[in-house]
């Protein structure tokens, strides 16, 4: 029953995670003036892009993001809410923001186990986990035509690099899975959250 309802959490979070990155990408869409399918492309590849990413590195073809119904939809129907409330949710960007910081705490974590379950060491655990979460950011940025905000400001990255190192280190002492998953993500979502509201940045060059 404990497995069940652990399994059922990740599932909800993995599937609020991609909806609020894919609000973020139609959102940037929108402020680029898109037109309707450069909306959904780019709020596909926001939501998407990451694990698409980790599983062609880890040689899983197709990948999940485009062999999966369930994230092609996530994405189109964030798209369609977008357009239809795009005037409160440009309201609610507060919100929205905490719901990318759970989307990025969730995207290190599983990207950084799935690796490790492959049979992965674990810099390359580490590495596919940062990537799962920010890879989709990354792909919005340049195909927008800006620098990634993830190398020039918010503390974004290294909260996904400390999460899937907290996932490699439960992993290599050998101790409960499931405990290190959350507490990845818990530590990830609290130094992004305070990130957000505090406006911490690294330092710049």
């Amino acid at each position: 029953m404990h497995t069940e309802l652990n399994d059922f959490l990740f599932s909800l979070l993995d599937i609020v995670g991609t909806f609020a990155f894919a609000i973020s990408g139609a959102q940037a869409a929108k402020e680029r003036e898109l037109d309707l399918f450069g909306l959904f492309i780019i709020s596909f590849l926001t939501a998407c892009g990451g694990g698409i990413i980790r599983d062609i590195c880890l040689g899983i073809t197709p990948p999940v993001g485009i062999s999966q119904w369930l994230y092609l939809a996530l994405p189109a129907f964030a798209s369609l809410v977008f357009l239809v409330f795009q005037s409160y949710i440009s309201k609610l960007s507060y919100p929205v923001l905490l719901f990318d910081a759970l989307g990025l705490s969730m995207f290190a974590v599983a990207g950084a186990q799935k690796s490790l379950f492959l049979g992965q060491n674990y810099g390359v655990a580490i590495v596919l986990g940062v990537l799962s979460a920010i890879g989709g950011g990354i792909l919005r940025d340049i195909l927008l035509g800006r620098v990634p905000v993830v190398f020039r400001k918010e503390v974004y990255g290294s909260a996904a690099l400390i999460g899937s190192g907290i996932v490699v280190l439960f992993h290599y002492f050998d101790l409960n899975s499931t405990s290190g998953a959350w507490l990845a993500m818990i530590t990830c979502f609290c130094i992004r959250y305070f990130s957000i509201k505090n406006k911490w940045n690294l330092p710049r060059i």
